[in-house]
């Protein structure tokens, strides 16, 4: 009987992780899709993926954090809603596999010769400016130049350039209005006492019309990866009570972590660790902490976890770094942990960080190690 009810067991722990599975890889499909348009900053992508995670915080049954599930905050960006050509050489190019347009630039519209630099640099006038790159990346703006700068894959444009017709339309926002979508589940035993789960919902739009940046990896699997905590701890609620922030602003400058921890609807001392979740859709190679040397106790925890149910082949230590949403946190004194794991496919901030090629690797094993982790700190 012992032997039937224990296979009975694990047998529904597989159906609960095939589910979970299933609801992961949905969430991942859905937020890197083109209906939300990277995220961003054109075709109400942010607005649209924050009215959709507001429905998922309240389909899931957590509480606002503070007045509202939404903070709403505001930035300035510098975004390229519509036209987006360039030919080089007669040949018209793609926007992201062959081109990106730097993030900074103001909007042009010329044609003309250009005159070589070097070897990799080319101007056709003072304010136009071609670069030749191994790899494109693109990031969020904040500001506009005074010029603008095309950057050129050259594994895919082997020539070189010497004519140029470009019509690139920018448009600035000085008040992008944005919104941390932020909410709880209350503890059982030790309510004012709160753990964090948090992952940045932004990524980079599009660029043009017709191009848009999925962002699977950066960061829909770590959004997917907090829903599924949410559904975990809402169906098991824990003895602290278990809070969950999905960012904008992040690829902006860590805008809306810092502006929740100016602005904390909740006492920031009532946090006794958080964990933020960034770039975690793979795991071959294994996973590493940030602020693990800051908080050793709390690493050697994790490892020791990771080691009693053989989770992540290798967790690596870094010490102190502001590339997430963790660090304002942490410079208030909040004890945090940025995990993003490694190995796989390495698109990033380009087009082809897409859904169907993001294996979502290690995503039951980081699952076991956060509930884990969030066990022995409430002990």
């Amino acid at each position: 009987m012992k032997k039937i009810f224990t296979l009975f067991l694990m047998l529904s722990n597989i159906a609960c992780f095939a589910q979970d599975s299933l609801y992961v890889r949905k969430m991942v499909n859905t937020l890197a899709s083109a209906s939300f348009w990277g995220r961003g900053y054109t075709k109400d992508g942010m607005k649209k993926t924050a009215d959709f995670l507001l429905a998922a915080y309240k389909n899931i049954g957590l509480l606002p954090m503070g007045t509202d599930f939404k903070q709403e905050f505001a930035y300035p960006v510098n975004t390229f809603p519509g036209k987006m050509f360039v030919a080089i050489n007669g040949k018209k190019l793609m926007p992201g596999r062959d081109f990106i347009v730097n993030n900074e630039s103001a909007g042009v519209k010329q044609k003309g010769s250009l005159e070589k630099v070097d070897s990799l640099n080319f101007i056709a006038h003072p304010n136009l400016r071609i670069q030749l790159k191994d790899k494109l990346t693109w990031s969020v703006a904040t500001t506009v130049a005074q010029e603008t700068t095309i950057e050129i894959n050259r594994k895919n444009f082997k020539e070189i350039p010497r004519e140029i017709s470009v019509d690139i339309e920018n448009k600035f926002i000085e008040n992008f209005r944005a919104s941390n979508i932020c909410g709880w589940i209350k503890g059982t035993k030790q309510p004012d006492s709160m753990l964090i789960i948090t992952a940045h919902y932004d990524h980079l739009g599009g660029m043009g019309a017709d191009t848009y940046f999925p962002g699977a990896n950066d960061n829909a699997a770590g959004v997917a990866t907090l829903l599924s905590l949410a559904k975990y701890y809402k169906a098991h609620p824990q003895p602290y009570s278990i809070g969950f922030i999905c960012f904008a602003g992040e690829e902006a400058g860590l805008l809306g972590s810092r502006y929740f921890v100016e602005n904390p609807p909740i006492p920031l001392s009532k946090i006794k660790f958080l964990i933020n979740l960034d770039l975690v859709g793979t795991g071959e190679s294994g996973m590493t902490v940030v602020n693990a040397s800051v908080y050793p106790k709390a690493f050697s925890l994790l490892n020791e976890i990771n080691q009693e149910q053989k989770l992540i082949s290798k967790i690596n230590s870094r010490g102190k770094a502001a590339n997430s949403d963790h660090y304002f946190f942490t410079e208030k004194g909040v004890p945090a942990f940025f995990i993003y794991t490694q190995g796989g496919p390495s698109a990033y901030h380009d087009i082809f960080d897409r859904a169907e090629t993001l294996p979502l690797t290690e995503y039951h094993d980081l699952f076991k190690l956060i509930v884990g982790f969030n066990q022995r700190i409430m002990e």
